[in-house]
């Protein structure tokens, strides 16, 4: 039996999403990355702490993201975060809070295969974003270490801002992935 290997769904685009590259917008997918589902009270004891221990980085307030060396968290509700990293297996990064947070009541998930990560940057990246968003991304409102989980082209998702220049991260469910590429390639024609 071959040994299953990971692909990404956004492989046909590669070559479409360098052609549209320009000096101020640029599309690219960030692909497999780790992405950890946790929840839990935020308040019980030792929870937090185990958060920095893990994630190296403290748990962040609403629509914020806390960056630790390897990982951010992305706050997604008051007793849901997203941990997510470059590095590793989203098991094994389960089983590190599941080892921490014994005998709390807790839910901790790996869905790393449950979104795929666009990433826009440039100074055209936030008109675009508002051609299918209505969330407000002038800087004063949304700037970088904001999250959200918004609707983009009336598809569900969640958008990252991960530097000022601007940098966005949109994480998006697979079974959504080619509309939305056909999307932002139709939305910056």
């Amino acid at each position: 039996m071959p040994e299953p290997r990971k692909t990404s769904s956004l492989l046909p685009y590669a070559a479409h999403f360098a052609a549209i590259a320009r000096g101020d917008l640029a599309i690219r997918e960030v692909p497999f990355q780790v992405q950890v589902n946790l929840r839990g009270d935020p308040g019980a004891e030792g929870f937090g702490n185990a958060v920095r221990t893990v994630a190296g980085c403290a748990l962040p307030s609403a629509n914020q993201v806390s960056r630790g060396p390897d990982r951010s968290v992305l706050w997604l509700g008051p007793d849901e975060w997203l941990v997510v990293s470059a590095n590793g297996e989203g098991v094994d990064l389960a089983a590190e809070f599941l080892a921490l947070l014994t005998g709390q009541h807790i839910s901790v998930l790996d869905v790393s295969a449950n979104r795929t990560i666009f990433e826009l940057s440039g100074e055209g990246a936030r008109d675009v974003l508002s051609m299918g968003c209505s969330l407000d991304l002038h800087p004063r409102a949304f700037a970088s270490d904001h999250c959200a989980q918004t609707l983009l082209a009336n598809v569900q998702i969640i958008l990252e801002q991960t530097d000022s220049s601007p940098i966005y991260r949109i994480y998006v469910r697979p079974s959504f992935t080619h509309y939305l590429a056909d999307w932002l390639l139709k939305a910056v024609e």
